[in-house]
């Protein structure tokens, strides 16, 4: 004869506390269906091998990878090399002279001059923007300098770095002047309009290097304030 089976003694104690309902749906859900984690921190032997060996050919993939792809070069190998120094061949003021042009009308489109219809200039409204603006393609000329043999200097700009403006010359001569205790003068002329024969004088600024100390794309996001110069 077939034994009747014996209760669990989980079951039998929670009937103790419960209803026989409760008992059964309490026993049912915590104890015969709830999962048992064997050696939950414990992963398969074989597929921590295996994802060990994929780790190692990804990290050798890797560093074949990083030694083919050529190092950036250093500032001083840049030096070395004259990568930014312009060749001679290249130091002529007639190929500067389209960059030029293009520059006056980069200054007459920042300044509102380029309708044709702003013909005055206040220093509130045009100090921000000739502070802020891109000097490369500018025909500068040094009107005020503490090294004598300076002034007069004039010439396309062709490299605006931190301190300098580097500058090719009508005599196709590169000259380098430092911004520092220097005073640039340059022209905006207006743009000819057809049926006008009377030409308009070109604006005239004047710009004092040291406040001119930084590096174009820096200077293009800096907020200046107004302050007392001791050289002014």
């Amino acid at each position: 004869m077939a034994t009747e089976p014996k209760e669990h003694i989980a079951e039998s104690l929670l009937k103790r506390a419960h209803s026989p309902d409760a008992a059964s749906i309490i026993f049912r859900d915590k104890v015969k269906l709830r999962p048992l984690l064997l050696r939950p921190t414990s992963p398969d032997p074989k597929r921590d091998a295996r994802s060990k060996r994929q780790y190692e050919r990804f990290q050798k993939a890797k560093a074949q990878r990083k030694s083919n792809k050529p190092k950036p070069l250093s500032a001083k190998q840049k030096r070395a090399l004259c990568i930014y120094e312009i060749p001679k061949e290249q130091r002529k003021y007639a190929i500067y002279e389209p960059l030029h042009r293009m520059w006056c009308g980069y200054m007459r489109e920042i300044l509102g001059l380029s309708d044709g219809k702003k013909t005055y200039i206040d220093a509130n409204s045009a100090g921000p923007m000739l502070v802020s603006a891109d000097y490369h393609g500018a025909l500068l000329e040094v009107t005020r300098s503490r090294c004598i043999s300076r002034v007069e200097l004039r010439g396309i700009v062709v490299k605006d770095t931190k301190f300098t403006y580097e500058m090719v010359t009508e005599e196709n001569e590169r000259k380098i002047v430092p911004k520092e205790h220097t005073v640039f003068r340059f022209e905006v002329p207006f743009e000819k309009r057809q049926g006008v024969e009377e030409e308009r004088k070109p604006m005239v600024f004047e710009i004092h290097g040291s406040q001119f100390e930084n590096r174009a794309p820096d200077r293009a996001n800096k907020k200046f304030r107004q302050h007392w110069d001791p050289d002014l």
